[in-house]
């Protein structure tokens, strides 16, 4: 029998939900894409309906294997990736949500978060995790429906209860309840997992007051997590490959080697640098993440997490409505000759590393009455740049080398002024590979390493081609003046 050539990614993410079928070199063959909605029910809350989520998975899926020309048949593999951080607690029995996902941006636990930190366990909670207590990672989330829903606490002691980030949500469904499992990237972004010794920490669970009944089972990125059940696609198919976007993403980039950095533009920003097999600890307020974990071995990744990119865009299109697309704000930030001092600090949600103040908020500054929606939609792309050259300032204070390049994806950088303006702004090649679908790409790869589609990790590197490189060409004087702007403007609205 011939080895079947196609992949299933899932790409569950923040504002929509898609599935991209891949061939065997890596190249898209039919997509599908459904928007999810959003519920911000308090200021700083931000929650998506689990069974919205999961509804529209299952339609995309049959969906991109329809334009594929495909059948279900044909695909060797799924992989899944997810939004991460996203805390879903559901009946272990039914499957059915106890409560709305709390989204990774959600702020509701910030005022707990500063409690646990006065309580003198950040340094704890780093050397373990790799993280900083903060109201972005699952753990707290979790606590917080456990004290809110009416039983659940209970409940979740006596085993009733599943907890899980999107991926796990959607394996126990996918599987139909059969399997109660995450891959190593996931669990290492809820600040219950310690990555030194990739296990679950009962010094956590007791910190945030977690009953280790409700944590699913931890592994490798790559293997036999279970199998669908046959009615959902018409035939049952093995998930075998799971990894958090930004993990998906990097493995997607085929950045292997120590040194390698990607940073991904979607609702947020994220860049992550290859650290190789040892957990080094930030000292830039920078995360430390599992990157990946194959055969039981992990790689790591020193993160840099922008709560706001692609989601200032969206903000300037839905309320603002000074765009009807995110391609205008190209055209309109090319139509003014530079910033006229105009910065945006898309806070929207309080800011992420290295600052990690959850009370700042999004302000634009510098207005004259000379300024218009060209210089604040220049000024919404400049501010992704100058948070990206945050993050990869801290990356050399912990020691990090300046790359040779970075490898950008994301929907945003389809965007060539932007892509641009971050090779300048960095002072470095900034690189957008062919395939920029690199998220779906990564979980595509690990699935497809599990099911023998692609033949190993150099089989993935080669496969990696660049569609286009842009090389820095700002003077320095100038990039110091713009960044210099920019730090300023995150002064006046940072709460502390």
């Amino acid at each position: 029998m011939a080895q079947k050539q196609y992949v299933l990614a899932v790409d569950q993410g923040t504002t929509s939900s898609r599935a991209i079928v891949f061939d065997a070199q890596g190249m898209v063959v039919g997509l599908a894409q459904k928007e999810l909605t959003q519920h911000y029910p308090a200021d700083g809350w931000v929650e998506h309906d689990a069974e919205e989520i999961w509804r529209d998975v299952q339609s995309v899926m049959r969906e991109a294997i329809a334009r594929a020309r495909l059948s279900a048949s044909d695909i060797a593999a799924i992989g899944i990736t997810n939004q991460r951080e996203t805390t879903v607690v559901w009946e272990r029995a039914t499957g059915r949500p106890i409560h709305r996902a709390i989204v990774w941006q959600d702020r509701r636990t910030a005022e707990y978060c500063r409690r646990k930190i006065s309580d003198g366990i950040n340094s704890v909670v780093q050397a373990k995790t790799g993280l900083l207590i903060d109201s972005y990672f699952s753990a707290t989330k979790i606590n917080w429906l456990l004290d809110n829903v009416p039983g659940a606490r209970k409940r979740a002691e006596k085993g009733e209860l599943c907890f899980g980030t999107i991926d796990s949500y959607l394996l126990f469904m996918l599987t139909g309840g059969k399997v109660h499992a995450t891959d190593a990237t996931n669990a290492s972004r809820t600040m219950l997992f310690d990555i030194h010794r990739q296990q679950w920490d009962e010094a956590l669970l007791k910190i945030f007051d977690i009953p280790a009944a409700m944590l699913p089972e931890v592994k490798d990125c790559s293997g036999e997590f279970g199998a669908t059940l046959p009615e959902i696609l018409g035939t049952s198919l093995p998930v075998a490959g799971i990894a958090g976007d930004q993990q998906a993403a990097t493995f997607g980039q085929a950045c292997f080697q120590p040194g390698m950095v990607k940073s991904t533009y979607g609702t947020g920003c994220f860049a992550l640098l290859n650290i190789g097999d040892t957990a080094i600890a930030s000292n830039s307020r920078l995360l430390t993440t599992v990157a990946y974990r194959l055969d039981g071995k992990a790689t790591y990744a020193l993160e840099g997490s922008i709560f706001v990119a692609g989601a200032a865009v969206k903000w300037l299109r839905d309320r603002l409505r000074c765009v009807k697309d995110a391609a205008e704000t190209a055209t309109l930030a090319a139509a003014v000759p530079e910033n006229h001092g105009v910065y945006m600090v898309p806070a929207f949600v309080g800011l992420g590393a290295p600052y990690w103040d959850p009370d700042a908020r999004g302000a634009i500054l510098g207005l004259t009455f000379d300024a218009g929606y060209e210089h604040i939609a220049r000024a919404t792309l400049e501010s992704v740049a100058y948070q990206t050259r945050d993050l990869t300032n801290a990356m050399k204070a912990d020691g990090a080398q300046t790359p040779t390049a970075i490898r950008v994806d994301g929907g945003m950088v389809a965007n060539d002024w932007l892509c641009q303006f971050l090779a300048d702004m960095l002072n470095v090649a900034v690189e957008r590979p062919k395939v920029i679908e690199t998220t779906a790409l990564g979980a595509a790869y690990l699935a497809g390493l599990a099911s023998g589609v692609y033949a190993g990790l150099d089989a993935v590197a080669y496969g990696w081609n660049v569609d286009r490189r842009f090389e820095p060409r700002m003077n320095a004087a100038t990039r110091e003046q713009l960044y210099a702007g920019w730090q300023k403007a995150v002064q006046k609205v940072l709460s502390k």
